[in-house]
């Protein structure tokens, strides 16, 4: 494989081996991830955000209720461990 370097603004060419052996193209979504002190560059097929974002349509409760259920679940076990001291 080929080695690459950062720009000052902080972009990289993929090799042309590289890009032989699995083509991109411009536009490509491509994730990051760090394991270690190694950097892992992977092809994702669809946003993860906008795939996440559809995340709570078979729910009862959309996010905001969620959140605010597990508050008020929170402070009421919050209040409970305060009066058994």
């Amino acid at each position: 494989m080929g080695i690459g370097k950062i720009t000052r603004n902080f972009q990289v060419t993929i090799p042309r081996d590289v890009r032989e052996v699995r083509p991109v193209r411009e536009g490509d979504l491509v994730m990051f991830s760090v394991e270690g002190d190694r950097i892992i560059l992977e092809m994702v097929d669809e946003d993860p955000i906008k795939a996440a974002a559809g995340i709570w349509s078979d729910m009862k409760e959309d996010g905001v209720a969620f959140e605010r259920r597990l508050r008020r679940e929170s402070e009421a076990r919050l209040r409970r461990e305060m009066d058994d001291d």
